[in-house]
């Protein structure tokens, strides 16, 4: 059974940076897409990032565009959202999802097109 683990996210300050690690367990992220997601009190579980190992091409939502980054380490298997410059809106609880046996170069970017789901991390910036 595949399991996602996130961890590292918490409370910081507006301007402030967090790295969200999400490691997995089950299955190596060979042939997978990887994404982070984040859903606010209210709000719709939403893209923020997305990875495919085919081709290495990468995703980012265009309110997280050129502050967030999201990257991994195939040895450790472990996918990681770092989050620079966060925003007050950028508060919500962060999902990591993967989606197994996919070998395209077109990005995952909706929630159903995941197969497993960490139990997510909140993130909370405070202004």
């Amino acid at each position: 059974q595949v399991q996602l683990v996130e961890s590292g996210g918490g409370l910081v300050q507006a301007g402030d940076s967090l790295r969200l690690s999400c490691a997995a367990s089950g299955r190596t992220f060979s042939s997978a897409a990887m994404g982070w997601f984040r859903q606010a009190p209210g709000k719709e579980r939403d893209i923020v990032a997305a990875i495919t190992w085919s081709g290495g091409v990468t995703y980012y939502a265009d309110s997280v565009k050129g502050r967030f980054t999201i990257s991994t380490d195939n040895a450790k298997n472990t996918v990681f959202l770092q989050m620079n410059s966060l925003k007050p809106e950028d508060t919500a609880v962060y999902y990591c999802a993967a989606r197994y046996d996919y070998d395209f170069m077109r990005i995952l970017a909706k929630s159903y097109e995941y197969d497993y789901w960490g139990q997510g991390t909140q993130v909370t910036v405070s202004s």
